[in-house]
């Protein structure tokens, strides 16, 4: 069985799902045979590399709402995440773009180390004090090596701006192609799409269902399969703010 994850690493509700998801992988009987991919999303393609601004302060543009808000939708989504057992830093964070972190993820792909990557950048971008916007290449660099990878690998990678690209741009047109347009969204044998950070009884059944069904790729949600409820996801316009 083949699992394809959406995501992006400034996706708060990706990091949130990646837990939800295993959880549900760990359990599964099967789970020996499922191969997982990580596919590539951003959420902000338009932005330059190097500008970054304060999360909350891009929360506020992109949701119109107030600092407080803002805040308060941090404090929430923090309590979901320490719930399925993640750090979550609430305040300080910033916020940029992530397209040479997936170009890094596709090498880390092709040197089978690609959930060890995913699962650094996430820890750095959710739970650590340092940026992995405003460091520099260098900071990319020691997290692919505690991941598993080759300095210099990576290193000319970075220095090369069309490594990987065209894979982090094919992952990105399948996903229009396939009508996702929030993430994380996990699609499982090309039968069955999950939709957002579901909790991780969803995903059990989509992954039981799958195993031994030929169909159409349906959504599931929690509270039944298919329809359109929708757990928290991250779009084009910004990331759902947890209700209290």
């Amino acid at each position: 069985m083949r699992v394809e994850i959406w995501s992006d690493i400034a996706c708060p509700w990706c990091y949130v799902g990646k837990a939800r998801f295993e959880k549900a992988l760990a359990a599964f009987p099967h789970r020996g045979d499922v191969e997982v991919v990580h596919r590539s999303f951003e959420l902000d393609p338009g932005r330059a590399k190097g500008d970054a601004q304060p999360v909350i302060t891009m929360l506020t543009r992109k949701y119109g709402m107030s600092e407080a808000q803002a805040q308060a939708g941090e404090d929430n989504l923090g309590a979901q995440a320490a719930a399925e057992g993640l750090d979550y830093r609430t305040r300080g964070r910033d916020h940029g773009n992530t397209f040479d972190m997936h170009r890094l993820l596709h090498l880390a792909k092709e040197r089978g180390r690609q959930s060890e990557l995913l699962q650094a950048l996430y820890r750095a971008n959710f739970a650590e004090e340092r940026s992995v916007f405003t460091e520099g290449d260098e900071r990319l660099v020691e997290l692919a090596v505690e991941a598993g990878l080759d300095a210099d690998e990576v290193r000319a990678v970075l220095a090369d701006p069309t490594a990987y690209a065209d894979e982090v741009r094919a992952d990105e047109a399948e996903a229009a192609q396939l009508g996702i347009s929030g993430v994380p969204f996990v699609v499982i044998d090309r039968k069955y799409g999950v939709s957002g950070a579901q909790p991780d009884e969803v995903f059990t059944q989509a992954l039981n269902q799958a195993w031994g069904e030929q169909t159409v790729l349906r959504l599931f949600e929690e509270g039944g399969d298919g329809g359109d409820g929708g757990a928290e996801a991250c779009g084009p316009d910004g990331c759902a703010v947890p209700k209290s």
